[in-house]
C-alpha cells in the first residue's frame, strides 16, 4: 500500500489551517450567537470506538481494504485506548494507512462510500448523551464543530447527519477532484487541533473565551485549552484527573462495562482482534528490527 508524502511532524499549524480553509458550515439555526460555539471530538466522544476504524471496515466490505488492515486497526485502538494515552507515532502511521488508498482515487467516490459506511456501521454508535449536548448549543443559536483526525470527508457525513454545523478534520491534497495521495499539512491531531480551533475562530469572528470543547483524551489538551468552557467526555484517566483538579465538568455516557472496554470498537469480533494482536506484534517486531 502506498504512503504518503508527508511534511515534518510538526506542522501542526498548515494541518490546522487546511481544516478551517475546508470546513464547509451547513443547516439553518436558530436565534444566532454569532460569537460562540462548540468543538467536539469524534472518537470516543461523540463516538463509541474509532471512526476511522469503522470506516477501514467499510472499505474492507468493499475489497478496498485488506482484512490484515483491518485487524491492524483494531489491535491499535485496543492499545491507544486500554493504555488511557495514544502514541502520536502510531497514530500518525495508522491513519496514514487509512488515508493512503485514496491516491488517484475520484472525491465525490470516497463521499459516497463515506455516506454508506456512516449509515451501515456508525450511526448506531454516536453516543446519545454527547449528541444531546451538542444539541444544546444548537438551541442556544451557537455553531457546533467536529474536530477529528478522521478525513474530512467523513466528517463531514458525520457532521451533516447528526445536523451540526460542519466538521474540521485531516485533509487530503486534490487535483481536478482526485486525491493525489499528499496530505495537506499533517494530521489533524493534537495541537493542529487547536490550530484549526483558533483558525476557524478567525473566520467565522468567535469569541474562543465564550465557546466550548468537548474530548475524551489528554491527547486533546490543546484544544481544550484554547477554550473558555472544556468539558470532558468519556475521559481517560489523565484526562479526568485534569478536569477534576481544574474544576472541568466531565461527562461520562458509558456503564461500567463500557468504560473497561469503550475503546474496543464493538464491530471489531473475536477473530478480528485476535489477528490484530498477531499482526500487532508482527509490526512491534518489524520497528524493532
Amino acid at each position: 500500500m502506498r504512503r504518503f508524502w508527508r511534511r515534518g511532524e510538526d506542522d501542526h499549524v498548515s494541518a490546522g489551517e487546511a481544516a478551517a480553509a475546508a470546513a464547509e458550515p451547513h443547516g439553518a439555526g436558530v436565534e444566532p450567537d454569532p460569537t460562540a460555539a462548540a468543538f467536539f471530538d469524534v472518537d470516543n466522544t461523540m463516538m463509541r470506538g474509532a471512526s476511522i476504524y469503522y470506516f477501514a471496515r467499510g472499505l474492507a466490505a468493499r475489497k478496498l481494504f485488506t482484512l490484515r488492515d483491518l485487524a491492524m486497526f483494531a489491535w491499535g485502538q485496543a492499545v491507544f485506548r486500554l493504555r488511557g494515552t495514544e502514541n502520536a507515532e502510531h497514530i500518525g502511521a495508522a491513519k496514514e494507512t487509512a488515508l493512503a488508498f485514496v491516491a488517484g482515487q475520484r472525491v465525490e467516490d470516497l463521499v459516497r462510500l463515506s455516506e454508506e459506511i456512516y449509515d451501515e456501521v456508525m450511526a448506531d454508535r454516536i453516543w446519545s448523551g454527547t449528541r444531546a449536548l451538542a444539541l444544546q448549543h444548537l438551541d442556544a443559536g451557537q455553531q457546533v464543530w467536529l474536530v477529528t483526525a478522521t478525513p474530512v470527508e467523513v466528517a463531514r457525513i458525520i457532521a451533516a447527519r447528526l445536523g451540526l454545523t460542519g466538521a474540521l478534520g485531516t485533509v487530503a491534497e486534490t487535483r481536478d477532484g482526485v486525491y493525489t495521495g499528499r496530505l495537506v499539512g499533517n494530521l489533524l491531531h493534537g495541537p493542529a487541533k487547536a490550530e484549526a480551533v483558533r483558525a476557524l475562530a478567525q473566520r467565522e469572528g468567535l469569541d474562543l473565551s465564550r465557546c466550548s470543547a468537548y474530548s475524551d483524551s489528554i491527547n486533546d489538551l490543546p484544544m481544550l485549552n484554547t477554550v473558555g468552557h472544556p468539558h470532558a467526555v468519556n475521559p481517560d484517566p489523565r484526562l479526568r484527573e485534569h478536569a477534576k483538579t481544574h474544576g472541568w465538568p466531565i461527562h461520562d455516557f458509558r456503564t461500567a462495562r463500557k468504560v473497561t472496554m469503550v475503546a474496543i470498537p464493538a464491530a471489531a469480533g473475536a477473530g478480528a482482534l485476535a489477528g490484530g494482536v498477531a499482526a500487532g506484534i508482527a509490526l512491534r517486531r518489524h520497528y524493532r528490527a
